[in-house]
């Protein structure tokens, strides 16, 4: 019995923990885009050396999760709570690194006066941000239905990216002086994307937590 209850304490503070790197995700995601809109180099920064915190929650999760491998040796469905974790995590950090991403393009541009106002890439962002926080609620509450939305939620994001190329292709053709910002904000566009793809792989181990068997979202 107390072991189980050292099982459940510990599996619970991994939980906790992926709560907190989600949050960190979205704060990050919207900073880093606010910072392209307003061309605010001082939030970017801070976006940048807000990652650190992000890596050690990750590396936190590692420890625990190896521990109690080691220790607790786990079976069935604690062994999968525990590598749907590494999974999530893994997936969190690299979303956070996108949105370190996306705050560089502002450092890059310094200030440079934006060759278009930002429609479609806050829209997107707005999408991403409910998929990151709807995909940490389909792991915790293990709600297989919430996940399988995740899909048609990544569709959308697709469609806002495909705009996204569309237009500034045209603005590159037209424009060629602005070539440079172009390609920067068709990066911001794609880090965003793929974001989103991190967050239905998060969706994926929700499912593979309840069922066992993991589904592909991003087909």
């Amino acid at each position: 019995m107390i072991r189980r209850k050292e099982l459940d304490q510990d599996l619970e503070q991994l939980r906790s923990l992926l709560v907190k790197m989600g949050e960190h995700v979205v704060h990050a995601l919207d900073e880093a885009v606010n910072s392209l809109k307003t061309q605010d180099c001082v939030k970017a920064q801070e976006v940048v050396q807000a990652d650190a915190q992000l890596n050690q929650m990750e590396e936190e999760i590692m420890d625990i999760g190896s521990r109690l491998i080691v220790t607790q040796q786990p079976v069935a469905k604690d062994l999968r709570r525990i590598l749907v974790a590494f999974k999530i995590s893994s997936d969190l950090e690299r979303m956070g690194d996108l949105a370190l991403d996306v705050a560089k393009v502002t450092l890059r541009l310094q200030g440079e006066k934006l060759i278009k106002p930002l429609i479609d890439i806050p829209q997107m962002t707005g999408i991403v941000k409910v998929m990151i926080e709807e995909a940490i609620t389909s792991y915790l509450d293990e709600n297989t239905d919430l996940a399988y939305k995740m899909a048609q939620d990544d569709d959308q994001v697709d469609h806002l990216y495909s705009q996204i190329l569309t237009e500034l292709y045209g603005h590159m053709r037209s424009n060629p002086d602005s070539l440079q910002q172009a390609l920067l904000l068709t990066l911001v566009g794609r880090y965003i994307e793929r974001i989103a793809d991190h967050a239905t792989n998060i969706g994926e181990s929700a499912v593979y937590l309840v069922t066992g068997k993991r589904p592909d979202l991003n087909r």
